[in-house]
């Protein structure tokens, strides 16, 4: 598959995964935060996290596979991304990502 149509799937898998988001949080200002991609886009601009395409890039590099879907999550007071990846064997994974650092911090089997 051609890098063109990967980008075109992940930025269309980015918004429907965002629609079926993670649950209300409340931000530092008071507004109510109601799905993953405000949740991302709050965190980045308090620089709590590292952007998308930071993280991106890097899980990319690491993993080897093709990025099929994307979700942000605050588990035990930590931003985690975890990504859906196809492996180059055809498995699908989920890879977790500290938001904040970068570092993969656990991945496997769907």
């Amino acid at each position: 598959m051609s890098s063109r149509h990967r980008r075109t799937r992940l930025a269309l898998a980015f918004p429907l995964l965002a629609a079926f988001a993670a649950p209300a949080a409340a931000g530092d200002g008071g507004e109510v935060i109601d799905d993953d991609h405000d949740q991302a886009r709050h965190a980045v601009e308090q620089g709590s996290v590292l952007p998308l395409a930071d993280i991106l890039a890097r899980t990319r590099d690491a993993v080897g596979g093709e990025v099929v879907g994307i979700e942000f999550e605050h588990e035990g007071g930590e931003y985690v991304y975890e990504f859906k990846v196809i492996m180059p064997s055809g498995e699908l994974r989920e890879v977790y990502v500290d938001a904040k650092t970068g570092s993969i911090i656990g991945s496997g089997g769907d």
